[in-house]
């Protein structure tokens, strides 16, 4: 590995660390990431030349602070102040990495959220902001999400989500960057688990890129669902989130053939299923169904869990899915559910019955070029013996699709027909 590489590897995990510590100083989100941003610049200019440093994620910290401080002193911050910070430097001794919140003054606080990514999150998730740029912006900063990835998670153009993130900075700017009380963070708490969720889902499904899977993000967000379950144990969304990423990841085994290809969820072997997540999922579930059985993450949960159940594809019971579907569709009217649950549509009552529910979600604006609805309409096709308008909507399911791998997939299944 070159030193370059190292640099960026490095800097990539450590990424949302340097923002935050800069921001806290800075109280500026677009400077605090150019002071991270330099602090790669340095490393790309410094270690090759000196050699990598002992320790290269604490010589980053070091350095982006460096850089901060010295924006500090062009902006003629109060001398004070400035004293105070370089004091800090000098007492944690610069091969220790700096602590994002070590300057906060609610030790309790600090105490009862442990995890430093959790406590960034609750950071940016500020209610000056709305719950979209809340969101946005925390993916972006902490989710180590690029732009388009976070719009086509949202099902809007990529401009609208930078436009987002560019609103929410200026909104934040003087903020204090403060870890906020016990008392507030239940309005804080939607956005940190739709975050959650959304790091989650582009692990399981990679959006763009040669690889379907992205599992890093995948386990660290059930870090992240895990440690909110130990803050927040009496929240059901908390332990029903927590379910559903458990019951998801624990098929992530089985997703991939040999060769490395999709396997779609019928086709895959559960043997293969971990079934240790499994029963956590299954248990947190139980929890928050004690809690309350008709939250949003709860019913989500719900409807995994009869996945999760069945010892064989054909166990399924779709019908409970479907009202599964039907609560959520209750709670949120949202096309990507309404699609899903044709899905299900499509199992219980078979493909008749879902095409017209699947033909009415092509008016959606959200889903104009939602590759998983020209997927579902092709299989849907398939099943009716339509091979002709199948092959059709196969092919414009792989147009929309950025992910290398999903596209091949549709590209094979479109191959198929045309004999």
């Amino acid at each position: 590995m070159t030193h370059a590489d190292l640099a960026a590897g490095v800097w990539r995990i450590e990424r949302s660390r340097l923002v935050g510590a800069a921001a806290k100083l800075l109280r500026d989100l677009d400077e605090a990431e150019d002071c991270a941003q330099d602090a790669l610049i340095a490393a790309l200019e410094v270690w090759p030349r000196d050699g990598a440093p002992d320790n290269p994620a604490a010589w980053l910290m070091t350095t982006t602070r460096h850089k901060a401080l010295d924006r500090l002193r062009r902006r003629a911050m109060l001398q004070r102040e400035h004293e105070a910070l370089a004091a800090d430097d000098v007492a944690a001794q610069v091969h220790v990495v700096p602590d994002f919140v070590d300057q906060l003054d609610a030790a309790r606080d600090q105490a009862e959220i442990g995890d430093e990514l959790l406590r960034l999150i609750f950071i940016a998730c500020h209610p000056v902001l709305s719950r979209e740029a809340q969101v946005a912006l925390t993916l972006r900063l902490l989710g180590g999400l690029e732009t388009a990835e976070i719009a086509r998670a949202f099902l809007v153009p990529e401009a609208t989500v930078a436009q987002r993130i560019v609103r929410a900075k200026k909104a934040l700017h003087g903020q204090a960057f403060e870890l906020p009380g016990a008392d507030e963070r239940g309005e804080r708490l939607g956005g940190v688990l739709a975050v959650v969720y959304l790091i989650f889902n582009e692990g399981h499904s990679a959006g763009s890129g040669a690889s379907l899977l992205r599992p890093a993000l995948c386990d660290e967000a059930l870090r992240l669902a895990r440690q909110l379950q130990h803050l927040l144990p009496g929240d059901a969304d908390v332990h029903g989130l927590a379910a559903l990423l458990e019951i998801q990841a624990s098929r992530l085994p089985a997703r991939l053939d040999a060769q490395g290809r999709p396997v779609l969820l019928p086709d895959q072997d559960r043997r293969r299923w971990d079934r240790l997540l499994i029963q956590r999922g299954l248990a947190a579930l139980a929890r928050a169904q004690q809690l309350d059985a008709g939250s949003p993450y709860t019913l989500q949960a719900t409807i995994a869990a009869c996945h999760a159940r069945a010892a064989r594809a054909q166990d399924t019971d779709w019908r409970a899915i479907v009202a599964g579907y039907d609560r959520l569709l209750a709670l949120n009217a949202s096309p990507v559910i309404a699609l899903n649950r044709a899905v299900a549509v499509s199992f219980a009552d078979g493909p008749a019955a879902a095409l017209p529910l699947l033909d009415a979600l092509a008016a959606e604006p959200q889903l104009e070029r939602y590759p998983f609805l020209a997927g579902a309409q092709a299989d849907v096709l398939e099943r009716l013996g339509r091979p002709a308008e199948a092959r059709e909507a196969y092919l414009r399911a792989a147009a929309l699709t950025d992910n290398d791998v999903q596209r091949q997939l549709l590209q094979e299944r479109a191959a198929r027909l045309a004999n």
